[in-house]
């Protein structure tokens, strides 16, 4: 069982240590389903992606920029289903949210369809 608030303590801090600004761990993989909480300092973009098949993000700290969302600033609460557009995210503020994706949908008749 993962502990949001601390986890979200000790990857602000890791953050805050790292050269590039950020930290991350994959909390939960279960299929096609995968939890990952991601620290980023004031200032500090992950670059513009692509997006999976489905995905929100949950800010648990501070407040972060989503490029390509109709309100693109979440702050510290804000749960938001991220587009299918290609986007950026940047921290206004040393932040760390949970991002929730599902990376594809299995064909018809596969196991990993029926967890």
């Amino acid at each position: 069982m993962a502990h949001l608030p601390e986890l979200a303590r000790t990857h602000l801090e890791a953050a805050r240590a790292s050269e590039h600004g950020r930290s991350a761990e994959l909390l939960l993989h279960d299929g096609v389903l995968r939890q990952t909480v991601i620290a980023l300092v004031a200032g500090t973009e992950l670059a513009e992606h692509n997006s999976p098949h489905a995905a929100s993000l949950q800010v648990l700290a501070g407040r972060l920029e989503v490029t390509g969302e109709p309100s693109p600033v979440v702050t510290e609460g804000d749960l938001v289903l991220l587009t299918h557009e290609r986007h950026a995210v940047r921290a206004h503020e040393d932040s760390v949210f949970l991002l929730t994706t599902v990376t594809s949908v299995p064909p018809a008749g596969d196991p990993e369809r029926a967890r």
